[in-house]
């Protein structure tokens, strides 16, 4: 595996980002997505490359900021820019307390003033900063999602093989220690695992039992690409907590892009919530480095490399559902189950991904084929789709070619 040098590589985002900055009418710029998939190299990156002063400031520091602060650094954004013209970055948005209501003022006094200010807010907690969005700053603002780097954005930009993305999967941040896997291995559970959920997550958002969500974090990381009920989850984890509970720390979890539970398809959409979810990493580095196998013990054993796979699979379309390129679900009737389902422009995919060219019989498949009549169905490794291929395009070239 080669190594590059990642600041010379921007992200598809980025030109979409510089072009809307450069238009004349004024937007907020929100940029989402998970930590340490590049947010703030990107704007950074961006801005530079733009003929406009910028200010940047930061919100992520070990205590929440307050409005007082949101509001110092926009008046100084004003005195610095406003008069000329420039762009103000914050980072880190939701954490400062009730950010959507500050901003919304500040933004509706520069337009009425006539003030040239734009804004980009930056946040890793998407979930949080949906509920500023839609509760005070309709109409004002765009979003820019940036989901987790694929085969290709890493391929490009540090020479990732295929085995090397199946293990080390998508951090940009992380990529420099492949090579290192224990060293790599600490750098994920402590300088993302954790900094995730123990700030992103439990310093945001009320948890009653922080172990719980952890150990539910790292179930779903053992049994990232298999369906399991609410009930046997709990079971797995010894806990005598409800569903309800383990429910919605699912959903901050997934809120946070690292851990998702995908519904069951189906032409009803209560029968679909009240689905088992089926476990799905959104990156994954966090199954291997749960897992505690080096590289090539992972590649040795051919059950965690088949999970590995799949996952990698689902982690790709997970990604493109976030970024609003489809809708995702699995489905299983019985013993016959499909891995993937995927709704796109009004078209029913159904996507089945096999590890080794060992002959299956494709019965969910066809079960699948006669219940809903797909428009297309993929086998995705083995003697179908190419792996490396399906990974490096992305979900519009398979559902509309």
């Amino acid at each position: 595996m080669m190594s590059k040098n990642n600041k010379s590589f921007q992200r598809s985002q980025a030109a979409e980002l510089a072009k809307r900055l450069q238009e004349p009418r004024r937007w907020i710029q929100i940029v989402t997505g998970a930590r340490q998939v590049g947010k703030t190299t990107l704007v950074q990156q961006v801005t530079e490359g733009m003929d406009l002063p910028v200010r940047f400031a930061s919100a992520d520091e070990p205590s929440l900021r307050d409005r007082d602060w949101l509001v110092s650094q926009w008046e100084a954004a004003r005195f610095e820019l406003a008069e000329a013209g420039g762009i103000l970055v914050i980072d880190e948005i939701q954490k400062v307390e009730q950010w959507s209501e500050a901003v919304k003022r500040l933004w509706d006094e520069d337009s009425r003033e006539k003030r040239p200010l734009k804004v980009v807010l930056l946040g890793s907690a998407p979930l949080l900063l949906q509920q500023g969005l839609t509760e005070s700053l309709a109409g004002r603002f765009e979003t820019l999602h940036l989901p987790h780097w694929s085969f290709a954005e890493m391929q490009h930009a540090f020479g990732f093989s295929l085995e090397d993305y199946l293990y080390y999967g998508g951090y940009p941040g992380a990529a420099p220690l492949a090579g290192q896997p224990e060293r790599w291995r600490r750098y994920i559970l402590d300088a993302l695992v954790e900094t995730t959920i123990a700030r992103d997550v439990m310093l945001l958002t009320r948890v009653d039992k922080p172990a719980l969500m952890r150990r539910l974090f790292e179930l779903g990381c053992r049994f990232s690409g298999q369906v399991l009920s609410y009930t046997k989850m709990l079971g797995q984890l010894q806990d005598a907590g409800n569903t309800t509970t383990l429910a919605h720390y699912l959903q901050l979890l997934e809120a946070a892009g690292m851990l998702g539970g995908l519904q069951k398809y189906a032409d009803n959409a209560v029968r679909q919530r009240a689905s088992s979810p089926k476990l799905q990493v959104f990156n994954t580095a966090l199954m291997t480095a749960m897992s505690g196998l080096g590289p090539e013990q992972a590649r040795a054993d051919s059950e965690f490399h088949g999970r590995l796979v799949e996952s990698a699979v689902g982690a790709y379309l997970v990604n493109e559902a976030a970024r609003g390129a489809c809708e995702l679900y699995y489905w299983r009737q019985g013993n016959r189950e499909v891995d993937f389902v995927v709704q796109a422009a009004k078209r029913l995919f159904a996507i089945e991904v096999k590890s080794t060219t060992r002959r299956h019989a494709l019965s969910g498949m066809a079960a699948f084929r006669k219940a809903f009549d797909p428009d297309r169905t993929l086998l995705v490794g083995a003697d179908g789709i190419d792996l490396a291929q399906f990974l490096s395009r992305p979900i519009h070239d398979w559902t509309h070619s």
